[in-house]
C-alpha cells in the first residue's frame, strides 16, 4: 500500500514546490524591495540631514567670514573741524572706514563740518588716545544707567554722553560707541573694539547685561564697583606719594651738599692742615664720587628704571619675584595683599551676583588682575574646577591668601551663599586696607625725619670735626 501511495506523495511534493515556488520568489523579492525601499529612504533622508548639516556649517561659514570681514575692516583716522549746536569751533580726531562715512556720521550728530581729513603720520593725538580714568568712567555708567532708566534709547544716551563731555579721550570714546551703534553692534562689541579704553570686567559684564535684559542695573552696579575700587586706588596712592615725595627731596638735598658744601670746606681743611676723622674722609670720598660721576650717575639710574620697568611688563617671572618680595615686607605686603584681596573678592561677587558662570568669573578675574600670584591662584582654581573640585581647594594653604578669606569661600560654598561671603570678605579687608594706610601715614612721618636727621647729622658732624681741630691748632 505504502509503495503504491508512493509516486502520488512524490508528485504532490513536486506540484507543492512548483506552486509554492513563485510566492517564495515574490516573497524574497518582496522582502528585497521593501528593504530596498528603507535603504533609500534612510539614504534619504542622511542625504537630507547631510544637506542640512551643510547648510547650517555655510551658514556658519559665512556668519564667521562676515564678522572676520568686519572686524578686519581698515579703519582711517581723520582730523576734524567742527561747529557744534552752541556754534563754537571743536576739532578732533575720529576713526572710519572712509571720509564719507565719517563726515555723514559728523552731519546727523548734529554738526557742521567745516573742514575734515586724513590725519598725516606726523598729526599725533596725545590726549584723545588716552584711557579713560576710572572717576570719568564711573560718572558715565551712572548717567548712562539714568537716562535707560527714563527710557531714553540706548543711542541717545550714548550720543548724550559724547556731547556734554569735554576731556577728549571720553568724548571720542562715546563718539565711537555712537558710530559702532549706528552700525548695528551691540554695546559690548562696541567697546571689544576700542581695545583698552573700556576694562574687561566691563566688557563681560555688558555682555551679561544684554542676555538678561537688565542692562540698566547692572550699570549701576559697576558704577558703584568703579567708584570703591577709585577710592581704594586713591588710598594706595595716598600711602605712596608722602614717602615718594619726602625720599626725592631728601635725595636732593644729599646731593646738593655733596656737589656744593661739602667740597667748600674740604679746600679749608687743606689749607690749615687739619687731622681728619675716618667720618670725614668717608664724606669726601663720597663727595668727590658724587660730583665727579653725577651725569653717569644719572643715566645709570636712568637705565636701570628703564630695564626694571620693561621686565616689570613683559617678563612674568621678574614680575612675579618682584610682587612676591614686596608681599613679604612687614607693611607695605600687607598693604598689597589687602589690596588684591579686596579686588578680587569684589570682583568675584559682581560677577556671581549677576549670574555668571564661576569657571567664566575666573576666566574674567584672571585677564583683569596684574597680580602673578593671584593670577596664579585664579588659574589653579579653574583647573581645579576642571576635576570637579571646589573652589576653596584652590585657596587652601596659600599664603598670599588671607585665612579668614579662605574660611569665608568655605562657608560661601556649603551654604551656597558665595556671592555674599564675597561681598563680606570685601568688605572687611577695605576696612583693613583703609586702616593700615592711616597706620602708615602717621608712622611714615617720623620715621622720614629720624632718616634725614641721620644723613644730615652725619654730614654735619664730618665738617665739625675736623674744625675743633683747627680750632686747637688755632689757640
Amino acid at each position: 500500500m505504502d509503495k503504491l501511495m508512493q509516486p502520488f506523495i512524490w508528485i504532490y511534493h513536486v506540484v507543492d514546490s512548483v506552486f509554492s515556488l513563485p510566492k517564495k520568489i515574490f516573497g524574497k523579492t518582496e522582502d528585497a524591495i521593501i528593504g530596498l525601499q528603507d535603504q533609500t529612504m534612510l539614504n534619504k533622508e542622511q542625504k537630507e540631514n547631510t544637506i542640512a548639516e551643510e547648510e547650517v556649517e555655510d551658514n556658519f561659514k559665512g556668519i564667521k567670514k562676515e564678522a572676520i570681514q568686519r572686524k578686519q575692516e581698515p579703519l582711517f583716522s581723520f582730523r576734524y573741524t567742527v561747529i557744534n549746536d552752541f556754534g563754537k569751533k571743536v576739532q578732533g580726531t575720529f576713526e572710519a572706514e572712509s571720509l564719507e562715512n565719517a563726515r555723514e556720521f559728523l552731519v546727523n550728530e548734529g554738526y557742521n563740518v567745516v573742514d575734515i581729513k586724513l590725519r598725516q603720520k606726523l598729526d599725533i593725538d596725545l590726549f584723545a588716545n588716552g584711557k579713560i580714568k576710572v572717576s570719568d568712567l564711573s560718572f558715565a555708567l551712572t548717567q548712562l544707567a539714568t537716562y535707560l532708566k527714563a527710557g531714553i534709547p540706548l543711542i541717545d544716551s550714548v550720543r548724550i554722553l559724547a556731547k556734554q563731555s569735554n576731556k577728549p579721550e571720553l568724548k571720542k570714546a562715546f563718539e565711537k560707541l555712537v558710530y559702532d551703534l549706528l552700525k548695528g553692534e551691540s554695546l559690548s562689541v562696541a567697546m571689544e573694539h576700542q581695545d583698552k579704553k573700556f576694562p574687561k570686567l566691563l566688557v563681560n559684564m555688558v555682555k551679561t547685561a544684554e542676555m538678561t535684559g537688565d542692562l540698566s542695573s547692572i550699570l549701576e552696579d559697576m558704577a558703584e564697583y568703579y567708584t570703591s575700587m577709585n577710592k581704594t586706588r586713591k588710598q594706595m596712592i595716598s600711602a605712596l606719594t608722602y614717602p615718594s615725595v619726602i625720599l626725592v627731596l631728601a635725595l636732593c638735598v644729599l646731593v646738593f651738599m655733596l656737589i656744593y658744601i661739602v667740597p667748600s670746606f674740604v679746600n679749608m681743611f687743606e689749607s690749615q692742615d687739619a687731622t681728619l676723622p675716618w667720618i670725614t674722609l668717608f664724606v669726601m670720598s663720597t663727595s668727590d664720587f658724587v660730583k665727579n660721576n653725577i651725569l653717569w650717575i644719572i643715566v645709570g639710574l636712568m637705565i636701570f628704571i628703564g630695564i626694571f620697568v620693561y621686565l616689570f611688563k613683559n617678563v612674568n617671572a621678574f614680575r612675579k619675584t618682584v610682587q612676591t618680595l614686596v608681599m613679604r615686607m612687614p607693611v607695605f605686603g600687607k598693604i598689597v595683599i589687602y589690596n588684591e584681596v579686596t579686588n578680587f573678592t569684589k570682583t568675584f561677587a559682581s560677577l556671581l551676583n549677576h549670574g555668571v558662570f564661576i569657571t567664566d568669573s575666573m576666566d574674567i578675574l584672571s585677564k583683569i588682575t596684574n597680580n602673578e600670584v593671584y593670577k596664579n591662584i585664579i588659574n589653579k582654581t579653574i583647573r581645579n574646577l576642571g576635576k570637579g573640585e571646589s573652589i576653596s581647594s584652590a585657596f587652601k594653604g596659600e599664603w598670599a591668601f588671607p585665612i579668614v578669606a579662605y574660611e569665608m569661600i568655605l562657608t560661601g560654598e556649603s551654604t551656597g551663599q558665595l556671592g555674599l561671603m564675597m561681598e563680606k570678605v570685601a568688605e572687611h579687608f577695605q576696612v583693613l586696607h583703609k586702616t593700615i594706610i592711616d597706620q602708615l601715614k602717621s608712622l611714615i612721618e617720623p620715621m622720614m625725619i629720624a632718616i634725614l636727621a641721620v644723613i644730615v647729622g652725619i654730614i654735619l658732624l664730618s665738617i665739625v670735626v675736623p674744625m675743633f681741630d683747627i680750632y686747637s691748632k688755632i689757640q
